[in-house]
């Protein structure tokens, strides 16, 4: 399972890819509200989350999460317990960690990146301490996957689908997309 985090002021595409593209992969995928089940967007997009924050379920059929960006979405991610708490059961049960555009910095701030490469949005490098910002669009480190931004929001999801499935897997469902 798939943990899809949604806090108000998200960017749209930095969810709404990678949602599409792992559940194409036949990844079971829940959107999670973090203050609610209704959450809107960086840019007026309001959606209802599978389920709130507040009834997550850590446990051993856990096999991602994602921190979309936005802003002030990734201050209201990082200010909630319940995403703090799936963090760190993640880093201790070495289930991946996904996080695009201001959202890398959520890991910064706990230390997670410290030593490691990463990728963020442009102006957000001094946020996570200790890492090792090479700027590419999609970076994976460990159990760590960062990306730059909106812009690389296809490249994102995919990513993630090849990690949970396969390159081949990956591969296709980008060639019946019609990514380049």
């Amino acid at each position: 399972m798939v943990y899809v985090f949604l806090a108000n002021g998200f960017e749209e595409m930095e969810a709404a890819a990678p949602i599409d593209i792992l559940r194409r992969a036949g990844a079971e995928v829940v959107t999670v509200g973090v203050g609610g089940d209704k959450i809107t967007a960086a840019h007026g997009l309001t959606v209802c989350t599978d389920i709130t924050a507040d009834r997550i379920s850590l446990g051993k059929e856990l096999e991602m999460i994602v921190l979309p960006g936005g802003m002030p979405g990734a201050d209201n991610l990082e200010n909630s317990p319940e995403v703090q708490a799936a963090l760190d059961y993640c880093c201790e049960n070495n289930i991946y960690v996904s996080a695009i555009c201001a959202a890398p910095k959520i890991l910064g701030h706990k230390g997670l990146l410290k030593g490691r490469y990463c990728t963020c949005f442009p102006g957000y490098e001094n946020d996570l301490q200790g890492a090792i910002p090479n700027g590419k669009p999609v970076v994976v480190d460990g159990s760590f996957i960062t990306a730059k931004g909106a812009g690389v929001a296809m490249q994102f999801g995919l990513k993630l689908a090849e990690l949970l499935t396969s390159k081949e897997k990956a591969a296709a469902l980008a060639s019946s997309m019609q990514y380049r």
